[in-house]
């Protein structure tokens, strides 16, 4: 795996973005919580997004809704993002707190065998996507991702901060 990641919120632009939609939710919700999930396929590659309003590959997910369960959630996020079925029961790996994003945001992490049912072709929120070996993970990875994706592989202790 790379040696570092990039900060997921790192440019100016970035955060005022991240700034606006914890405002809208914090009006909205009195927590936030989301999922997010290693999802590998049968090769053992792992999927990987990169957003068009944040810089840096990500492993898919996306906030709860309301009268939606984390199960609901994650199967919807990985539907959307990558046209990706899971394929077995995932695994909830931790739960995390997100304290770069919000001091209420906590984010369940998820590890999944899955398949992908159709190419995911770019759009106004995913800009690329993909499988990728660990030995050859993109260069501008997110510092989260790769830690999370060091958790897995044991070459990293776990920690509770996103």
């Amino acid at each position: 795996m790379n040696a570092s990641g990039i900060a997921e919120i790192g440019t100016w632009r970035t955060r005022v973005v991240v700034w606006l939609l914890h405002r809208f939710f914090l009006l909205s919700r009195g927590m936030t919580m989301g999922v997010r999930a290693a999802c590998f396929n049968t090769e053992g590659q792992v999927f990987l997004v990169r957003h068009t309003y944040v810089p840096g590959w990500y492993m898919p997910g996306g906030g709860m809704e309301h009268g939606e369960t984390a199960l609901e959630a994650l199967a919807k996020e990985l539907r959307e993002e990558g046209n990706l079925v899971m394929t077995e029961k995932p695994e909830l790996v931790h739960v995390y707190y997100n304290r770069k994003t919000s001091k209420r945001d906590h984010v369940l992490f998820y590890r999944v065998g899955v398949e992908q049912t159709a190419l995911r072709l770019p759009d106004r929120e995913i800009a690329e996507s993909g499988f990728f070996s660990l030995d050859a993970l993109p260069d501008e990875i997110t510092d989260a991702t790769l830690r999370r994706l060091r958790e897995l592989s044991g070459a990293e202790t776990r920690s509770d901060y996103w």
